[in-house]
């Protein structure tokens, strides 16, 4: 099997690029910036370079692939965080500009090279229902996504389409907090969670190639957050 990993050179892409890549399948790990390509490059991967937030580039990248299996899509940005009365609506613009719209630029643009029964999995995130101030932004961003997933598994049907929703996961997502202060976030919100810890790009990893290998679900939009909804129960 192969498989295309759209933000696959680091964070939750590169972890599945590499679990994708010792359970045997060819990967090819796609990103924007060429310096982050030599750790997928150390487990075997393949690397291309591509901005997703362009859609001609997307065209053309994948008008150019070989046949593939499996279309998983990482790409992420961290725009758009702020109390609604506040919040920069430009700077949420750049975060559908970072998120939402390149997985759906790759998405459309991969279909003539997926082969039919083949997968695409979105990567969304908790803040979509998380119902946490300060995230309106992010949960629009990542709502979007997920209300177009089932809908896709019927119209792309025999290819399958699914989601991953992350909660709170240790990746350069956060690399913009300090790092004295995003340890002690870490630490307050792995309390909130049922698992007792925040997670890590291999369980996401698992949870994404569990959603394109097995051929028998498709529409599915799989939380992966530690147990988030179950911290007021």
């Amino acid at each position: 099997m192969k498989y295309v990993i759209v933000g696959g050179t680091s964070g939750i892409g590169l972890a599945t690029a590499r679990m994708a890549r010792d359970a045997g399948h060819e990967v090819v790990a796609v990103g924007r910036d060429a310096a982050k390509f030599a750790a997928a490059h150390a487990f075997g991967a393949s690397t291309a370079q591509l901005d997703a937030t362009s859609l001609p580039a997307c065209q053309r990248f994948f008008g150019q692939q070989e046949h593939f299996d499996h279309l998983v899509l990482c790409a992420s940005a961290s725009a758009g965080v702020g109390r609604f009365r506040e919040l920069n609506l430009a700077e949420l613009r750049r975060g559908f500009d970072g998120k939402f719209w390149p997985q759906l630029h790759c998405a459309q643009a991969a279909l003539p090279a997926l082969r039919p029964g083949g997968s695409i999995t979105f990567v969304g995130a908790i803040s979509s229902r998380a119902l946490k101030p300060g995230t309106a932004g992010l949960a629009a961003i990542n709502a979007a996504l997920e209300a177009m997933v089932p809908i896709l598994a019927s119209e792309l049907r025999p290819t399958r389409v699914n989601a991953v929703v992350p909660g709170v996961v240790d990746t350069p997502w956060w690399s913009h907090v300090p790092p004295a202060a995003r340890q002690q976030l870490f630490e307050q919100l792995a309390s909130e969670v049922a698992v007792g810890r925040v997670g890590q790009p291999d369980d996401l990893a698992s949870a994404i190639l569990f959603l394109s290998t097995n051929t028998f679900v498709t529409g599915t939009i799989l939380d992966c957050d530690g147990g988030w909804k179950l911290k007021n129960a």
